[in-house]
């Protein structure tokens, strides 16, 4: 981690929490710091990198716990706002909440295994971090997309990848529709919408 981060990393921790201890001696420190060590040993290179690392378990998850037991403030841990002012804010409890819900519909919904690709294509939603997240969470591999792309790069992407499921909007629903009879690998279609699609799983639907 670099010095000036590292710093303002420790200070935001430091505020939340003190580190003297009974006597005058330092207290052990609390898990935020041993989290942070962590990771600057990692950078270092003084301390390997795990075997097997997820992140929403290993951080998502962690921060989430630390919150729930109050070792640390209810931030945001994500905070999105539309171009009429509307907000979404979720702690990291909330958002590990909504991201394992997202984790159940790829693994249940879609049928996705480890190892399975997922293309993801969407505009700036909540939906895209939430998916993101339960990509990790499921081992699915996930294929981001631009909202620009064409029926030709949706069929390459798609035919290229052997994507088993797409996840996309409105807008660009119709597109996929056009050449999803081209790619046989492709065995679910997620829709981010309020309103339903023919031969398409409503994503918003199977959340709540």
């Amino acid at each position: 981690m670099r010095p000036w981060l590292r710093h303002l990393v420790l200070q935001a921790l430091r505020n939340s929490r003190a580190f003297c201890g009974s006597r005058g001696q330092p207290a052990p420190l609390p898990v935020p710091q041993k989290i942070v060590a962590t990771w600057e040993a990692i950078s270092l290179g003084r301390q390997l990198v795990p075997e097997y690392f997820n992140f929403a378990h290993d951080v998502l998850d962690v921060w989430s716990r630390l919150e729930e037991a109050g070792h640390r403030p209810p931030n945001p841990a994500f905070w999105w706002v539309n171009d009429t002012g509307a907000e979404i804010k979720w702690s990291f409890e909330e958002l590990g909440k909504q991201s394992r819900k997202a984790a159940n519909v790829l693994g249940g919904a879609c049928g996705l295994q480890p190892g399975d690709r997922m293309m993801l294509v969407l505009p700036r939603l909540p939906e895209w971090w939430l998916v993101s997240v339960a990509c990790m969470r499921t081992g699915t591999v996930m294929i981001p997309g631009v909202t620009q792309l064409t029926e030709k790069d949706l069929k390459y992407r798609l035919q290229a990848s052997r994507a088993k499921s797409i996840i996309t909007s409105d807008s660009l629903a119709p597109r996929v529709d056009a050449i999803s009879a081209e790619c046989p690998s492709l065995q679910t279609k997620l829709l981010v919408s309020d309103s339903s699609r023919p031969g398409w799983l409503n994503f918003r639907e199977l959340l709540r």
